[in-house]
């Protein structure tokens, strides 16, 4: 399996805080990352800089082998990292179709014109609600603000994979859902690998954590203190122990 995504060095600071200090982190193709660490431990600072929404200080970022430059959310977008976060940038007053291709619509008619190919949206939409496990017959019209927390995550991950995103970011994307709509989206997270995709995946609950990844890699006051962890040959109290310190 060869590397998707290698991140060198980096390094953030503010002012005289350091957020994360040479962290190097790796993933496969289609590998699945349980990132973990205590509030505070770098994870999100982490993230942030690989989907644009943040600078590093220092170090580099290569896909497949090539140094690329991410300095805004569109050029991680236009890399092929998507990120989905615990409350995902839609629009709640859009329709499901609309903001599966929020900004991104397919034209119909002249390009002058900009008519939105609504039919298109909505064949498109329907089958994507189908993929990601959503059985209710959901019109596309519906608005995404009456969708319950696990439908607009489902939404979310379904925009992640029709746009061919080669890495899936989660970040907390299960909080405040229930049982069966957290299972949803475990479930999506298992299948990713099948559709071809990587993800790094950050959860509070390590359980939930275990059941999907296929590796951990855990952060500690900004530094990567483990990231080779098998989830099948590691057990949740010895992560825990690794994640406040008091392995060993």
């Amino acid at each position: 399996m060869g590397a998707l995504i290698q991140m060198q060095g980096i390094s953030k600071s503010y002012g005289p805080v350091h957020a994360l200090e040479e962290v190097d982190l790796t993933v496969g193709e289609r590998e699945i990352i349980g990132l973990l660490g205590d509030n505070g431990a770098g994870k999100s600072t982490l993230i942030k800089i690989l989907s644009g929404a943040i600078p590093t200080s220092s170090g580099t970022i290569a896909i497949r082998g090539e140094r690329v430059s991410i300095n805004s959310t569109s050029d991680a977008i236009s890399q092929g990292i998507e990120t989905i976060y615990q409350d995902s940038a839609l629009v709640p007053e859009l329709s499901i179709a609309r903001n599966l291709f929020l900004g991104r619509e397919p034209l119909k008619g002249p390009a002058f014109l900009g008519w939105m190919d609504q039919g298109a949206m909505s064949e498109v939409a329907r089958s994507l609600l189908k993929e990601v496990g959503i059985e209710k017959d959901i019109p596309p019209t519906t608005p995404i603000g009456s969708l319950s927390g696990g439908e607009r995550q489902s939404v979310a991950i379904a925009r992640a994979m029709y746009f061919d995103s080669e890495l899936i970011i989660l970040d907390e994307p299960t909080n405040n859902l229930g049982v069966a709509e957290t299972q949803g989206v475990l479930r999506f997270v298992r299948n990713a690998r099948d559709s071809g995709h990587s993800c790094i995946f950050i959860a509070h609950n390590i359980h939930h954590v275990f059941q999907v990844v296929d590796r951990i890699v855990v952060l500690r006051h900004g530094r990567v203190v483990a990231d080779d962890i098998d989830p099948e040959q590691t057990s949740v109290e010895e992560v825990e122990r690794i994640i406040t310190g008091m392995e060993g």
